[in-house]
This record gives C-alpha cells, sequence and structure tokens, in this order.
C-alpha cells in the first residue's frame, strides 16, 4: 500500500509545484496589486531618504563633506529608469558594491532580510508606474 501511495505523493508535489502561485520575478508598472504594496513599502523604508514624490535629496549629484552622494530620485529626473530591473533590484537586496566597487561611501543599505523579493518587486512597481511614457518605454528596452 506504501509503494501505491508514492506515485500518487509525487503527482500531487508536481500539481502543487506547477499551479501553485509563486512570488513575483519582476516589477510591473502596470499591476494595480504589486503598485499599490509598492506604494505603502517606499512610503515606509524609501521616502525618507529617496522623497516622498520620488524626488530625491537636493544636489543629489554633489558629494556631501563625507564624500557620499545624497540620495537620487527615482522619478523621471534621476537616472533610476536608467537600469534594467535586474540591476535595480540588485542594488536594493545587495546593495552596491557588484556596481560601485567595494570601497564605495554610500548611505544606502541593503535591504535583503529586511524586504523580501517579493516586497522589492512591488517598490521597483511603484516607482516605475510613476514614470512618462517615455522614460518608461526606455528602461523597458533594457529588460529586452
Amino acid at each position: 500500500m506504501i509503494s501505491r501511495s508514492i506515485p500518487a505523493m509525487l503527482w500531487m508535489a508536481i500539481w502543487l509545484t506547477a499551479c501553485a502561485p509563486s512570488a513575483p520575478t519582476g516589477a510591473d508598472a502596470n499591476d494595480k496589486v504589486q503598485v499599490q504594496l509598492g506604494t505603502t513599502i517606499y512610503a515606509q523604508r524609501c521616502a525618507s531618504c529617496h522623497g516622498a514624490a520620488l524626488e530625491g535629496q537636493p544636489e543629489w549629484q554633489s558629494r556631501k563633506a563625507d564624500g557620499k552622494l545624497p540620495a537620487p530620485p527615482h522619478d523621471g529626473s534621476g537616472h533610476t529608469w536608467h537600469h534594467d530591473d535586474k540591476t535595480l533590484f540588485e542594488i536594493t537586496q545587495n546593495g552596491l558594491e557588484k556596481y560601485a566597487g567595494p570601497n564605495y561611501a554610500t548611505d544606502m543599505p541593503r535591504f535583503a532580510g529586511v524586504l523580501s523579493p517579493a516586497e522589492t518587486w512591488a517598490v521597483l512597481a511603484y516607482i516605475k508606474s510613476t514614470w512618462p511614457t517615455d522614460v518608461a518605454q526606455h528602461q523597458r528596452s533594457l529588460n529586452r
């Protein structure tokens, strides 16, 4: 009897794996649920540095006395949209070292262990949902 139940359990495992909803693996600016979650998380975790309206800190392209750059805007006036989704996700989760070098001075924290991957994608979806059409189109082209 045990040997007969193994194939049934195997099929159940395959079915659950194939049919179970999965966590998002991207930022969809057209997904209203993902954008709403991202709006909430952005307000809680990001707005204090990057601005409630995604405007960034003043003089964000000029280094402060401590050598760090102020937080950049995430709206269409910044450079966030110059990066593909994978890069934005990795920077948010793991920091800037991979892209700027191990000695790069920044106030940007790593959010791995603070935000889940799904929450990070949601924040990125919210940010992308605010971009002008031409900016959004350019950034989408980077994801291809």
